[in-house]
Order: C-alpha cells, then structure tokens, then sequence
C-alpha cells in the first residue's frame, strides 16, 4: 500500500502561510511600485528555501493568481519543465511588474525555449510582453552577442525608445546601455544616441547609484571595468 506524505505541503497552506506574512507597510511600498502583495522578499526567498524544487506545488501556487504566490512559483519551479507555449501563457498574465522581471529573469532565461520567445516577444503590439522580448535581448547582448545584429538593435533603439510606453522605455534603454557597455565598437554611438534622445536625462537617482541615463550609465561602468 502507498504510503501518502502528510507533510507535503499544499496550496492552501502556502497561502495561510503567505498571508501571516503580509506587512502592510511593506505592501504600500510595493503598491508603488505596482506589486499588489505585501511579503517582504527576504521571507519569501526564506519559503523557497525550505520547500525546495516542488514543481506540481508552483503550477498550482500560479493558478492562484495571487502575487506572493506568483513570486514563490517562480522560486520553486523548475524552468526546464514548462514548455513554451505555457511560459508565453504565463508572461502575458504576469502583469506585476516583480512577477513579470522575476519569470523573465529566474524562469524564461533558463529555458531551452528562451531565444525564440525573444524573437516572438520582440514583435508582439503588447508593450508589456515586448518588453520580455526586450529584456532578453538585454541578456544576450551580455552574455552570447554572436548572432546578433547590434548595430540593427541600435536602429530600432534610435527609431523607438523616446516614443515607447514606460516598461517597453526601460527595457530597451537598457539594452541601450548594455551595448555601450557591453562593446566597445559601437559605445560612441549608443552613447550618442542617448544624448540624443535624453530618455531618463532627468531620472532621480539615489546618491551612491548609478543613474539610467544611458549615456551616464555607460561611462560610469566603463569607468568602473578599467579600474
């Protein structure tokens, strides 16, 4: 006879367990920001960690809907497990900003489907979903370039970024900088593009971080790089 495991957990005790965790001082800093929970992130990684890799547990904790259960999905998942059509799914229902970096950073990237949602996100009218596709160029421009056309990512750069809605605006002033950053040929012109446009010019920056104004953005991690 089977023996059931009645310590596993379960979706309704993950939720109870989220929901002691609410603070609602955290949950006003994160409704700023556009994220409807209130779990401070350190204890929701501290979840993580003691449940380990439960795959069944983070496909239900997403049909929840709810955002901290989102983000603990995302933690316990294994990436390599959801097809493409199911993280292309998941994108588009991501709209917390945090679900939507945390699935593109923690769970896409690490998928073998990653460069064909690139391209597919990349053309998609939904702003939101362009900017994973954007994001993930991002990637590739810093860690596999080869294949890439940087210069024809510079043109569409130049043509769109002062025009894009807000989320799209930053992913691809992102990619702006990365290239600048990331290769040396074509810094000059992806810091005179920034110049240009001045997307983020007048972005408020904490003392002691660096600003996302591209062209600043560049030169001070350069600058860095070169000791």
């Amino acid at each position: 006879m089977a023996v059931t495991d009645t310590t596993a957990p379960t979706v309704a005790g993950v939720l109870a367990e989220l929901a002691a965790l609410d603070d609602p001082r955290a949950r006003a800093v994160n409704e700023r920001h556009g994220d409807d929970h209130g779990v401070n992130l350190g204890a929701l990684r501290a979840v993580a960690k003691r449940l380990k890799t439960r795959h069944d547990l983070a496909v239900d904790l997403w049909a929840t809907g709810d955002t901290a259960a989102r983000l603990l999905a995302l933690l316990v998942c294994r990436p390599k497990a959801f097809t493409r059509d199911e993280l292309d799914a998941m994108l588009r229902q991501a709209r917390s900003p945090k679900v939507h970096d945390w699935l593109v950073g923690y769970v896409v990237k690490k998928s073998a489907h990653a460069e064909d949602l690139r391209q597919a996100w990349l053309a998609d009218p939904d702003p939101v979903v362009a900017s994973a596709g954007w994001a993930l160029t991002t990637d590739r421009v810093a860690k596999a370039p080869a294949g890439l056309d940087l210069a024809a990512v510079l043109d569409v750069v130049e043509a769109e970024l002062a025009g894009a809605p807000d989320r799209l605006q930053w992913a691809m002033n992102h990619c702006l900088a990365q290239i600048g950053i990331e290769h040396a040929e074509h810094r000059e012109r992806a810091i005179a593009i920034g110049e240009r446009l001045g997307v983020l010019a007048d972005y408020p920056t904490p003392k002691g971080c660096t600003s996302p104004y591209a062209p600043t953005w560049i030169r001070e991690v350069v600058r860095r790089k070169q000791g």
